[in-house]
């Protein structure tokens, strides 16, 4: 459950960052057909913006996760760390038992 919403979340985010290169790649276009813009500071600018999107889509993912973390202590769901502990103590008692 938790996971399908992570997934959505960064669905969402990909899908966005997808969109706004295209929205990018259009505004520009018209920048460069207005005059506003020359086409050799538009491919520059085009790069810019993207990899501003791009840390602004990183940063977005860390916090989702941090989030997620988050929720996930407060709920005090299991970690594998935690299975694996256990999972571990089992294993010594059945042996000791042996």
């Amino acid at each position: 459950m938790v996971r399908d919403s992570v997934d959505k979340a960064i669905s969402l985010v990909l899908g966005l960052a997808v969109a706004s290169k295209d929205k990018i790649d259009s505004t520009i276009d018209e920048l460069v057909q207005k005059g506003q813009v020359s086409k050799e500071e538009s491919t520059s600018l085009v790069q810019t913006l993207l990899q501003k999107g791009e840390e602004t889509k990183l940063s977005i993912e860390t916090m989702v996760q941090e989030r997620v973390q988050s929720l996930l202590r407060e709920q005090r769901v299991a970690t594998l760390d935690d299975i694996a502990r256990l999972e571990k103590r089992i294993e010594d008692l059945e042996n000791s038992r042996s």
